[in-house]
């Protein structure tokens, strides 16, 4: 996480990126996935929404207060990303416990946004699906995959998601899910794993940050996505790229400490 907050510190020195453009941004990009998911889904899903986004800013204003800072709002981020996951079906109470579950115990105990070690709306959703029988995600449509696209070409445009992550994710995902199902199973490929690649897998905060890092941990997490699939015997499912990325955000700092090791021998080697 360290090299992200370098990296972060340096994108604000050189192209003023502060830390509220980049929450501003971030909410842009969900603007589209999000209204999908309301006229897909009803107005029921306002409650889930709403629900998600309270939670989040109490816990954020609570740690704020503790810490004497001002309230960022850049947890909404994170509601945004969880109400897009989570089915209106869902009762508002798993909700609150889920998207609290994520908000502190993936971000803020560990100083706020840019310190944590996973997503926040990724351990959300993991402790939904592993906590409360029955409780599933939203199965994403070839709308919410289109909607997808605008938000990450932002992203991708102002840094602030790795496209070295994005490209080996998806490759590895379609290499494998062609070695899988043949060329039958890229349909379901493009059609629901964009939002999950995009806003979990791709999230800076748990990727990793060397640049061949960024290869490795992508491939993983494509490779990683597969194997849930697969031994649930399901087609791509948000809860196998849940995991995946909660996964993969794990090993993301072994990864950055091998590769900057290699690195460094290589040089030493080089100019020893």
């Amino acid at each position: 996480m360290t090299g992200w907050l370098l990296d972060s510190h340096l994108m604000q020195q050189r192209s003023g990126w502060t830390p509220a453009r980049v929450t501003l941004a971030q909410l842009v990009a969900l603007v589209v996935p999000m209204g999908v998911s309301l006229a897909e889904r009803g107005s029921a899903q306002i409650a889930v929404l709403v629900t998600a986004s309270i939670t989040c800013l109490v816990w954020e204003l609570a740690f704020d207060l503790i810490r004497g800072r001002s309230l960022s709002f850049h947890t909404v981020t994170t509601a945004l990303i969880v109400s897009v996951l989570v089915p209106a079906t869902v009762p508002l109470w798993q909700i609150a416990m889920a998207a609290s579950f994520g908000v502190v115990f993936g971000e803020l105990v560990f100083g706020g946004r840019g310190y944590g070690i996973v997503s926040a709306a990724a351990a959300a959703a993991g402790f939904l699906v592993f906590s409360f029988a029955g409780a599933g995600l939203s199965e994403p449509s070839e709308s919410m995959a289109l909607a997808t696209l605008p938000g990450a070409v932002l992203l991708l445009w102002g840094g602030l998601i790795s496209w070295r992550v994005l490209a080996s994710a998806a490759a590895a995902l379609i290499a494998a899910e062609l070695t899988r199902q043949g060329a039958s199973g890229l349909p379901t490929v493009l059609a629901t794993a964009p939002f999950g690649l995009v806003f979990l897998v791709s999230d800076p905060v748990a990727a990793a940050s060397t640049q061949w890092g960024r290869w490795v941990y992508g491939v993983l997490a494509g490779l990683l996505i597969v194997l849930f699939d697969t031994l649930a015997g399901s087609a791509i499912a948000p809860a196998a790229i849940v995991f995946a990325s909660l996964l993969a955000s794990l090993f993301a700092p072994l990864i950055d400490h091998v590769t900057v090791t290699l690195i460094v021998g290589r040089r030493g080697r080089r100019h020893g």
